[in-house]
């Protein structure tokens, strides 16, 4: 039988779906091709199907300063004096309600309790409680809004990242910078909608990697994934031209490729070929605006040492906060940092430390910046990390020395910016930052509030895989009415 007649008896139902979708898909690309290259002009193929928001947005984009392996609320923004006068004695089964435990901690003998080494203070009009690890956060204080109610399922690292950022504690399901991108599309042509920044803190050099799979587009089409920028010389791998390969050149092997792609999918209907020709487009522009985002030299001096003396070290995350203010300015629309370091079960008054000098300075000076630039009001910021940490020592407890374990039912983060009341603080939590005692606030809530304050209804945001509609906050989720501004 001749392959081709072979084909067509085989077609599979996804293949045939796919390509009676094929000619929206084809439309939505034109307007991310090169007008002087492949395809027609973008404004002549825009199509109702284009993105757009559900209402009018607060944000218009969104930085996500995601603090990889839990920072301590106890350390930082939820003091409790009065554990102090506990310190070593058993954390009460009354408080612990026989809630799980990590494999760490389950078999230890004894839950002395550890308060906090370090002092707090009042800032701001706002009286905002800020521990003295964060000097610089303190002098921002009233323009943020602190949840000290969340709460998520996971216990362990790797799952409850993976929920923060997808919904879903198993990996395979996009990320929330993919769904944003999914749902209002890029502003900038020659920028991705979605860049990920990654910085390794001085707390814990070896603390538990992150995968690719936290900014992955999942089932959406790949276009929608997170692009990782490194810390080298070239900040997106395989950008630059091969040796004796000039720009003259890569565009015709691009106009060719694009052709060979545009057969492949008008033959087998797969929606991934399309896909490979928005990226290989956005690859060759990225080469010329990735480098100028990334020259510093037109940025003040004054502005550089706002964000401290690791601004000029490639990889940091002072250097990733003030590229993050460079992305924002051209557009992109999700631009989240990660900064590993925060997972302090030993040594905590040794390690954690250095992680508040990582971040504490360029956080500050990037809402100063972004401040003074006018773009506060239209840009989301989420500081946080997946859960939280345990009142009680994990290994042994000495008067200079403890650990904090993994502690999902309560923990703090806080929002600054588009669409945020600022200088408030929402929630409480018991006299051992154990349990909630007031304005419980779920992972799927601070999901469904991002979407909301860049104007997508979190309910609405859906795509079809398997039969079934799927979404960012699955079936839960309502918006956190408090923190709207």
């Amino acid at each position: 039988m001749n392959p081709q007649d072979e084909y067509q008896l085989m077609l599979t139902r996804r293949h045939f779906f796919s390509r009676c979708s094929l000619g929206i898909g084809t439309a939505a690309l034109a307007s991310l091709l090169n007008e002087s290259g492949f395809g027609a002009p973008p404004s002549a193929l825009r199509t109702p199907q284009s993105p757009a928001p559900h209402f009018a947005p607060k944000a218009k984009r969104i930085i996500y300063l995601f603090q990889s392996g839990a920072p301590s609320q106890f350390e930082l923004f939820d003091p409790k004096p009065q554990l102090e006068k506990m310190r070593g004695k058993e954390l009460p089964d009354s408080v612990r309600q026989g809630q799980r435990l990590t494999g760490m901690t389950a078999y230890q003998s004894s839950f002395p309790i550890a308060p906090s080494i370090y002092k707090f203070a009042q800032h701001g009009q706002s009286g905002a409680t800020i521990s003295e690890l964060l000097p610089h956060t303190s002098k921002v204080a009233d323009d943020l809004c602190f949840i000290k109610s969340m709460y998520t399922e996971q216990i362990n690292h790797d799952p409850a990242v993976t929920f923060c950022l997808t919904g879903f504690q198993i990996a395979g399901r996009p990320s929330l910078g993919a769904w944003l991108s999914y749902g209002l599309g890029s502003e900038n042509k020659d920028l991705p909608a979605f860049v990920v920044l990654v910085s390794v803190g001085s707390g814990r050099p070896d603390c538990q990697p992150l995968y690719d799979r936290l900014w992955g587009s999942g089932f959406l089409p790949s276009q929608y994934q997170g692009v990782k920028f490194q810390s080298g010389a070239d900040k997106v791998h395989f950008l630059s031209n091969p040796p004796g390969v000039n720009k003259q050149v890569r565009r015709r092997f691009l106009d060719a490729l694009a052709q060979l792609n545009q057969e492949n999918a008008k033959e087998f209907g797969d929606p991934e070929a399309l896909t490979r020709i928005a990226q290989y487009e956005m690859a060759f522009r990225m080469q010329t605006s990735v480098p100028e985002l990334t020259d510093l030299s037109s940025e003040s001096a004054k502005t550089l040492e706002r964000y401290g003396p690791e601004v000029n070290k490639p990889g940091t995350y002072a250097s990733n906060c003030i590229l993050a203010r460079r992305l924002a300015e051209r557009g992109v629309r999700c631009i989240q940092l990660f900064h590993r370091g925060w997972d302090q079960h030993a040594e905590l008054p040794k390690a954690l430390p250095g992680q508040c000098r990582d971040t504490d300075q360029p956080t500050a000076a990037l809402l100063m910046d972004l401040k003074e630039r006018g773009m506060l009001d239209d840009t989301l910021i989420v500081w946080g990390g997946e859960f939280g940490r345990t009142v009680y020592s994990q290994g042994k407890l000495t008067e200079t020395n403890y650990g904090r374990d993994h502690h999902p039912r309560a923990f703090t983060l806080w929002l600054a910016g588009g669409g945020i009341k600022p200088g408030i603080t929402i929630g409480e939590t018991d006299d051992f930052s154990y349990n909630i005692t007031r304005d419980p606030i779920h992972v799927h809530d601070l999901n469904a509030t991002i979407l909301h304050l860049l104007g997508l209804d979190h309910k609405r945001l859906t795509y079809k895989y398997q039969g079934r509609n799927f979404r960012l906050t699955d079936v839960h989720g309502e918006v956190i009415q408090k923190v709207l501004a």
